[in-house]
């Protein structure tokens, strides 16, 4: 049972890298992102694809890609999305949908439906003993540090910083915050760049612990949208919990029947909305 509770986590934090960038542009905008997980994979295909050209680390792959990754998510904003924000939520999930699609198609044109993945530099063959005859795997460790590292940064971010401030200033009231000088627009920018990063890393570290295919999006997304739902929307330590029961859960279902583990997920999921709707942490505004 320890392990299957220690595996949960380790999956857990997988999944809050998958939900933390759809948790922030939700926090700031109120926009669901339907192509979460889209994105995620298309991050993958293109940490494989440089890994294919420079013979470098996953980390430094990652690194030289968080530029860019930051800079498709501000030139999407600002000049797709911000056109979609306002209090019909219809508009940004239409487009963010059709963005899934033509990013599902493009990376079967460019791909094919093979799966590929990304070389783990042999962190994948590599574990750390915890105790007895119990180990842990060193790559699931780094995924679980670098979603609790990134959830904490964006607390900190949020909480102590001018740009945390312009967030929260345009998230609770969008005119008030322009009257006092600040330009939503840029904000909104910034704030889906910085979901970008954390998509791509998500994308990288996907593809360093299994295949991904382009077909994965839809599934990502929904344990995205799942980890959100559960902690609840706009609150990041709520989505690290949340994406922490996921994986639990999962890995209990996994433990009674191999067929069960998404199966029980879902309920839990199904169960949180049915009895505490906002989420078992839901965001506080002010």
């Amino acid at each position: 049972m320890i392990d299957t509770l220690i595996q949960g986590l380790l999956l857990g934090g997988l999944y809050c890298l998958f939900a933390l960038g759809q948790s922030l542009m939700f926090g700031v905008m109120r926009l669901t992102n339907t192509a979460q997980g889209d994105f995620i994979v298309l991050g993958a295909f293109g940490a494989i694809a440089l890994a294919s050209v420079l013979a470098l680390h996953p980390a430094l792959i990652a690194l030289a890609l968080l530029p860019v990754a930051f800079g498709v998510g501000y030139l999407l904003q600002r000049h797709v999305l911000n056109a979609t924000l306002g209090r019909d939520p219809l508009p940004s999930l239409v487009v963010t949908f059709g963005l899934a699609i033509v990013i599902q198609n493009a990376l079967l044109e460019v791909f094919s439906a093979d799966p590929r993945s990304l070389d783990s530099a042999g962190l994948n063959t590599q574990s750390v003993a915890v105790g007895g005859e119990l180990a842990v795997g060193m790559l699931p460790l780094i995924v679980f540090a670098v979603a609790l590292a990134a959830t904490a940064a964006l607390q900190v971010l949020f909480d102590r910083t001018a740009l945390g401030r312009s967030f929260r200033a345009v998230s609770d009231d969008r005119e008030i915050a322009e009257l006092m000088g600040l330009n939503a627009k840029r904000v909104y920018a910034l704030a889906t760049g910085i979901a970008f990063m954390l998509i791509l890393v998500a994308g990288v570290l996907q593809a360093m612990r299994t295949t991904v295919s382009p077909s994965d999006g839809p599934l990502l997304l929904l344990f995205a949208f799942e980890a959100v739902i559960i902690g609840g929307m706009g609150s990041f330590w709520g989505t690290f919990v949340g994406a922490m029961v996921l994986g639990v859960t999962q890995q209990i279902g996994f433990r009674l029947d191999p067929g069960w583990g998404i199966w029980f997920g879902h309920l839990v999921f199904l169960a949180v909305l049915v009895m505490r709707p906002q989420g078992l942490f839901p965001k506080t505004r002010g």
